[in-house]
């Protein structure tokens, strides 16, 4: 049985007089895909912003590999919506950028770049400047560069929101070969319950505010996913009645 990677318990934060995040516990294994659902304006991106240390939490304890989350020891990446391209670097240099800052050796940030812009089919355009591309490719460019890193934990935040439905199904695709070839551990926000189901190993639904978690759901449907299988269909509804707070 894998190990555990991320262990949170009782985390808590408040705004003022507002509590947003109420009392939350939940492990993440080693190499899982863990997706979290929960109504809109749940406090969903408040929840990364704390496990990603952005955010100062109130009470309770965010462990990775067993001691307190630290960013300027442990190596986590954050994926959001919008796209986090430096304008001024080309792709090859925007992958590179954290490696160079972690003081990567030549030859192994060379091949890291390489390896990783092979993967998310960018190698071709390693020249190009990000207003050269579209928008699956900026979106691309920023999940290389987070795989690159060989992140402890990579955090997505709606990462696909903004896409249209065919191009969100191929960066899902893509997403889903990067992590099956790396297996880096991701926490994955989304409204979209389609969408969780069909990258997660496990869901984490949460309440609305003041939120806490509601359930956890494994996801056993083997890959790659039908969207219009059976199986599939019933786990979706299952959580859309989950998170329904009316």
């Amino acid at each position: 049985m894998a190990e555990d990677k991320v262990a949170v318990k009782n985390l808590t934060k408040s705004f003022g007089d507002l509590l947003v995040l109420d009392n939350i516990s939940f492990t993440v294994k080693k190499g899982e895909f863990l997706c979290i659902v929960g109504p809109t304006g749940c406090g969903k991106t408040t929840f990364l912003n704390s496990l990603s240390k952005i955010l100062e939490i109130d009470k309770g304890s965010i462990l990775l590999d067993g001691e307190p989350v630290d960013p300027k020891k442990h190596d986590l990446a954050y994926i959001l919506q919008e796209y986090s391209a430096f304008p001024w670097l080309n792709v090859e240099q925007n992958v590179a950028y954290g490696l160079k800052i972690k003081g990567v050796d030549k030859a192994c940030m060379e091949e890291r770049v390489e390896k990783t812009l092979k993967m998310v089919n960018l190698t071709d355009f390693r020249k190009a400047y990000p207003r050269e591309l579209s928008a699956s490719m900026l979106q691309r460019l920023s999940i290389a560069r987070s795989f690159a890193t060989k992140p402890d934990l990579l955090l997505m935040d709606e990462p696909y929101g903004q896409l249209d439905l065919n191009l969100k199904y191929k960066l899902e695709d893509e997403l889903l070969n990067l992590w099956e070839q790396t297996k880096t551990t991701v926490i994955f926000i989304t409204h979209n319950i389609e969408e969780a189901v069909y990258l997660s190993d496990r869901v984490l639904v949460l309440t609305n505010k003041p939120t806490h978690v509601k359930t956890e759901i494994e996801n056993n449907l083997p890959r790659p996913r039908n969207v219009s299988d059976k199986g599939f269909v019933d786990l979706r509804n299952q959580i859309t009645d989950l998170i329904r707070w009316w």
